[in-house]
């Protein structure tokens, strides 16, 4: 893998446990998402005022080594499908159905009723 990822130095940037780094920023967000909700990897990046990098934020979430403490599983794509998962995309619906969220084939129902965007 190279050194640097859409922009970001994965040296530098994606620094995990530090608190300091996008992955720490992006994990801290992440953990903002209640239960039986979801997000987005955009809305997670415009909530770092870093709007052009949800790329950025799924090579974050797919290194976090915390799961599920670290609801990853909970950041789907902004069109309301499932998206990728470090574990498999299974498993990833499988936790999210635990979670009372409906997945029909690969996209969230009533993706809009379950979209969290309230981040602090």
């Amino acid at each position: 893998m190279s050194s640097r990822y859409r922009g970001y130095s994965l040296k530098s940037d994606f620094r995990i446990g530090k608190g300091k780094g996008l992955a720490d920023e992006v994990y801290r967000l992440t953990l903002q998402i209640p239960e039986g909700r979801v997000s987005t990897y955009g809305a997670i990046a415009t909530a770092l005022r870093k709007e052009r990098a949800s790329r950025a934020v799924g090579m974050a979430l797919h290194l976090n080594t915390d799961s599920p403490r670290i609801p990853c599983h909970r950041v789907v794509y902004h069109d309301g499908r499932v998206g990728g998962y470090a574990k498999g995309i299974e498993m990833k619906t499988r936790l999210l159905r635990k979670e009372c969220i409906a997945v029909k084939g690969d996209r969230i129902q009533n993706f809009e009723e379950m979209l969290f965007i309230d981040f602090v």
